[in-house]
């Protein structure tokens, strides 16, 4: 059984028990987190279920495992001949997700 859930802007392709990287949400850790934006739905026996946009009574529960930011990426951007630089990091926060129902 696995959906396929929107958040942040993404698609996730999630199971019972799968740890996913979501763009960063606003819960604390340990907190239940539900997704009610559920594009599509595949049961054990093989039925397949795709929303317009989403399908309708479906959810995905999940408990939030920690909140972070992913490692630094260095930017660097330049124009030749013209003695023109910059260096910029950044660093992507993100929530992860440990999914425990679909229902």
């Amino acid at each position: 059984m696995y959906a396929i859930i929107e958040t942040g802007g993404k698609q996730y392709r999630v199971e019972n028990g799968s740890e996913i990287f979501v763009e960063k949400l606003n819960v604390e850790e340990n907190a239940t987190v539900t997704f009610d934006k559920v594009v599509a739905i595949s049961d054990a026996e093989g039925n397949f279920k795709a929303g317009t946009p989403y399908v309708e009574g479906a959810k995905v529960t999940g408990t939030v495992l920690k909140n972070g930011k992913a490692k630094k990426i260095t930017v660097f951007t330049y124009k030749p001949k013209k003695s023109s630089a910059r260096k910029l990091g950044h660093r992507q926060p993100y929530t992860k997700v440990q999914i425990n129902e679909i229902g």
